[in-house]
């Protein structure tokens, strides 16, 4: 049964024309653009599901506070405002702005990691395990078993396997392990949440071995609502005491702001409480990011960033944007398309190991169905699987533990009707799954290389 879509919390004050290409364009489009989504002009796509990584639509108050950022180079009202909010909302101390989630990363985790180091997580992403990598360590996934079979419920799929944590860490000696990181909700897994419990035993079993517990948060408002909506003790409670229950258990997080923040540029470095670390992330940021109050940001920037951190968790927006997630859910379920169950929070993870089986893993199967995807409707959405894991050391392809298609929803951007149009397309492909192609690369980059690579289709 489909869902009742989520009406909603506010009405549309600005349009932005959008173009719809016809397939024969598309066909011309991809082949120029070396089968890599990447290289697409946003121009030549209907609905852009890339990612929901400041492309959501901000409001009148934040537009307006654009206009109020102070552009001082040093110690401006905005930054200010930032801090205050940061203090309010999550209990740190310490904030400090940065252009970005990745940034956040890059002036923190060589605070943290030594060469020859491990940081274990319930998954990292893509960026999050270079950024380990650049530092000298070695990332390691610890996600629960749940999240390992993209059919069954459960409601936390995102969480620690906190067992296996601290089997790992006697395995490797505490003294090698240098930060243990919990993402939230978990991204790699299919955007699933992680359950209060689960981050207080992860962060009980860090304390215990004296190693700094840190959260990625870029989307710590929709965990929080799935929290709310799940978690036995949480429902009647509100979304910005269970955001700082959360962040209670955690020394540092790192957020790409561009998430659940609702801006189109910004990232934070909070730190509870630690001054050490704090002197250490800001001596970092200088070189990298520019004086520790812009942190790489315009004054507007951050203005529009203290609002959009209080916009993120309102309840009637939480629950209008996971009510879009769970709506086009259902209407694929019910027409048999498979994907990481439940929905996340943030996107649709759809299981191409399970649609397109003839296509191995090597020959990138989650890639495959985000290119028929934009053939088939426009719609531009990214490989989570094989194709962005890369290579090993040894040049040796890795396999993934999953082959999704992600489509990323922007936050107040898309409507009703371009979600039907993205199901709608699905469906079809769907019902011809057996006649798509899988691809090889033809030229990479050593490092990230989803972003940039060149593919072409295989003909068998």
């Amino acid at each position: 049964m489909v869902k009742k879509y989520v009406a909603e919390p506010f009405k549309i004050k600005m349009v932005e024309p959008i173009r719809m290409t016809t397939r024969e364009e598309r066909v011309e489009k991809l082949k120029a653009a070396n089968y890599n989504v990447f290289y697409l002009a946003a121009d030549d796509v209907y609905v852009d599901l890339l990612t929901d990584s400041g492309t959501g639509a901000m409001s009148h108050e934040q537009w307006a506070g654009i206009m109020r950022g102070d552009e001082a180079y040093s110690g401006g009202k905005s930054y200010f405002k930032l801090l205050d909010a940061v203090k309010d909302i999550f209990g740190y101390k310490y904030a400090q702005p940065v252009h970005q989630g990745r940034a956040a990363e890059k002036v923190l985790f060589p605070t943290l990691l030594k060469k020859g180091q491990y940081c274990i997580a319930n998954m990292h992403f893509d960026t999050t395990r270079a950024h380990v990598e650049l530092s000298g360590g070695t990332p390691i996934d610890c996600v629960c078993e749940a999240a390992k079979n993209p059919a069954i419920y459960d409601d936390f799929k995102g969480n620690m396997d906190v067992e296996k944590l601290e089997k790992l860490i006697n395995e490797y000696g505490k003294e090698n392990v240098g930060a243990v990181l919990m993402t939230i909700t978990n991204n790699s897994a299919g955007g699933q949440p992680v359950s209060v419990k689960n981050i207080k035993e992860t962060a009980a079993v860090a304390k215990k071995y004296g190693i700094t517990f840190v959260i990625d948060a870029a989307r710590y408002a929709e965990n929080a609502y799935f929290i709310k909506q799940r978690e036995e003790g949480y429902q009647d409670k509100k979304i910005a005491d269970i955001v700082k229950e959360v962040f209670s258990y955690a020394d540092a997080f790192t957020m790409s702001a561009k998430k659940d923040a609702i801006v189109n540029m910004g990232g934070i470095v909070g730190i509870k409480d630690n001054a050490e670390m704090y002197e250490n992330v800001k001596a970092m940021t200088i070189p990298y990011e520019g004086f520790i109050t812009y942190g790489g940001l315009a004054g507007r920037d951050l203005e529009a960033l203290a609002i959009g951190l209080y916009e993120g968790i309102d309840d009637d927006y939480l629950k209008y944007r996971i009510g879009q997630m769970e709506y086009l859910g259902s209407k694929l379920k019910e027409a048999g398309v498979p994907f990481q169950f439940p929905v996340g929070g943030h996107a649709m993870f759809l299981d191409a190991k399970a649609l397109l089986p003839h296509i191995p893993y090597n020959e990138f199967p989650g890639q495959a169905l985000a290119l028929e995807l934009y053939l088939e409707a426009g719609i531009r959405a990214c490989d989570i699987g094989s194709y962005m894991m890369g290579n090993d050391p040894d040049g040796v392809q890795i396999e993934s533990e999953f082959e999704f298609t992600r489509l990323a929803i922007p936050r107040r951007v898309y409507t009703q009707s371009h979600l039907d149009v993205v199901a709608d397309a699905i469906i079809a492909i769907k019902e011809r799954a057996s006649e798509i192609k899988g691809y090889k690369i033809v030229w990479e980059p050593k490092v990230l290389r989803h972003f940039t690579a060149h593919l072409v289709p295989l003909d068998k």
